[in-house]
């Protein structure tokens, strides 16, 4: 769920009790018919333990790169409510290439940790850290299905490399004393090749979030608040566009990417593992995000028709014009925001 002003902010246990909230900083960009309560800009850092100084989270994270036709941008932002409070961001966010030349995978790999729980910083590093490498460790196999086209193969090997990360969460909550459902988060990640020739995106995750794509000046949802009901075939890519002829029609039978085991438990109880791979126009925009953004693009259609303005340009924007544009701010949506974005050239 992402975080709604409807309270007054609860006082955070400082030396000197911070001032109320002040009026947007000038010069700070929102839409809506109101500017957000908290300050655009951070207030306060985190409590740090000496002992732990690798726990410590940044404010921001912020990667991009360029591979043949395709631009990526992705960051990660802590939201209004815990730059306020003083508290760290929950999202994590790992981009990283497996390989080299035009075989080579790249994966963008999102997390948000529970709300309310100390260990949620954490638990979202480490989903997207042991997601990665399980990929990596698999990345040549991942890369030719891919290019080849296998959805059906691409689908089934991605839903066991996911449950076997939250089987690793899972142990460690063990191992702290937890819970597995205090010790978890959802995980969102997109795989694609670094080849120029193949325009196949491959998303996958579990839990909350959005996957949109700019196409022609307008945005689509591609994945609607639950997925179809299960009948024991592979479920179609979910979206209110209409399919992409990847996402149909191939699902070539080939060797598995794992031993053919079924993991014993669901990646996520009451979650279920979604799945999309389509073939990329040129001209597209597709984003994937956390709850923190998602929610305000669903809920202020201004903040989508903002972004699709900003970003119908010729060139992608820059680092810097990138993080300016995924935080415009909506009041009523204070949550942490990570995006990945993809220019189709």
């Amino acid at each position: 769920m992402v975080s709604r002003e409807s309270t007054p902010p609860r006082r955070h246990p400082l030396a000197t009790p911070p001032q109320p909230p002040r009026p947007a900083a000038r010069g700070a960009e929102y839409v809506g018919e109101r500017p957000p309560t908290y300050d655009a800009e951070p207030t306060a850092w985190p409590a740090a333990d000496p002992q732990d100084l690798d726990g410590l989270v940044p404010d921001t994270v912020l990667d991009g790169a360029q591979y043949g036709a395709v631009t990526l941008r992705a960051l990660s932002l802590r939201g209004d409510s815990a730059r306020y409070r003083g508290e760290p961001r929950r999202d994590s966010l790992l981009t990283a290439r497996f390989g080299e030349g035009d075989g080579a995978l790249l994966l963008v790999a999102m997390a948000s940790g529970l709300r309310g729980t100390d260990v949620a910083p954490r638990a979202a590093r480490d989903a997207c850290r042991w997601l990665a490498g399980a990929v990596g460790r698999s990345h040549a196999r991942l890369a030719d299905d891919i290019r080849g086209g296998r959805r059906g193969e691409l689908k089934s090997g991605l839903h066991r490399l996911t449950d076997r990360s939250y089987g690793r969460l899972r142990a460690r909550a063990a191992e702290l004393g937890l819970r597995p459902e205090e010790y978890t988060a959802t995980v969102r990640c997109l795989l694609l090749t670094a080849d120029p020739q193949c325009r196949t995106r491959v998303f996958f995750g579990v839990g909350t979030g959005g996957l949109f794509r700019l196409r022609e000046g307008v945005w689509q949802d591609l994945e609607p608040e639950a997925p179809p009901e299960r009948t024991g075939e592979p479920a179609v890519g979910y979206g209110s566009a209409p399919a992409d002829t990847m996402t149909v029609d191939l699902g070539i039978p080939t060797p598995g990417l794992t031993p053919p085991v079924e993991p014993e438990e669901p990646a996520a109880p009451g979650e279920p593992f979604r799945f999309r791979a389509s073939v990329a126009r040129p001209g597209d925009t597709l984003m994937l995000c956390t709850a923190g953004l998602a929610e305000p693009m669903r809920g202020e259609p201004e903040l989508g028709g903002r972004l699709a303005e900003r970003w119908a340009g010729e060139r992608p924007p820059g680092l810097a014009a990138f993080l300016a544009d995924t935080q415009l701010r909506v009041k009523g949506y204070a949550d942490d925001r990570t995006a990945c974005a993809l220019w189709e050239a």
